[in-house]
């Protein structure tokens, strides 16, 4: 058996984001009242090699059965641990325009281990209102909610001309990880972790997979 990997920053980012696949064809597999899969079988619903699929779990450890392969449930639980969303995450989110009001409806943020208890804005017109049934928050009050419901994790939905205001508050909040959405790259300290996610950028790489083949 392979050791696990004693330091985090020692797994391939592309491991880590093969980990979240994992997790959701095998709860899938489990809703379908498939208990058990092989590597093979998990690989070829993803798109890559069951080879692959072992290489990334040695990282961590070794949770196969030979003649067996991998139980669904137990495999879910040991890949939630891995990540973190073995516990609640309460979660703030920033900016409730058009996009932050998307996001406060999406459902599949506490499925997966990610409450997101409040909100906030730096327009008068939004704070106060009420989206998805929370009240809408002053940015400027960011670290008495961070200090209140112990969160760790924000949502970044704000336009690019406003980040370095929000990112100001963000700062002297204490929160340590940022899933950003605005158009802008953020520079931060390194104890902040950020993953930044640009709908533009993604459409360009869907547009260029698209036109190469036409």
């Amino acid at each position: 058996m392979n050791s696990p990997a004693s330091n985090p920053e020692q797994v391939p980012k592309a491991v880590v984001a093969r980990l979240s696949l994992y997790l959701r064809e095998l709860q899938q597999l489990l809703n379908d009242d498939t208990h058990t899969v092989s590597s093979q079988v998990l690989g070829t619903r993803l798109g890559v090699t069951g080879a692959q699929v072992r290489k990334d779990f040695t990282y961590f450890g070794q949770f196969g059965y030979p003649g067996v392969g991998y139980r669904c449930d137990e495999l879910i639980a040991e890949i939630k641990r891995i990540l973190g969303t073995d516990q609640t995450w309460p979660v703030a989110l920033i900016g409730c325009g058009n996009l932050g009001q998307a996001l406060l409806g999406y459902r599949g943020f506490q499925k997966q281990g990610f409450d997101v208890v409040a909100a906030f804005d730096i327009s008068p017109k939004l704070i106060g209102t009420e989206v998805a049934g929370l009240t809408v928050q002053d940015i400027q009050t960011l670290s008495e909610w961070v200090d209140k419901e112990n969160i760790s994790l924000v949502i970044l939905a704000v336009p690019a001309e406003a980040a370095d205001q929000v990112v100001e508050a963000i700062l002297k909040s204490g929160v340590t990880g940022i899933l950003n959405f605005a158009p802008v790259t953020l520079k931060l300290p390194k104890r902040i972790q950020v993953v930044g996610v640009d709908l533009a950028i993604e459409l360009e790489q869907l547009a260029f997979g698209v036109a190469k083949f036409n």
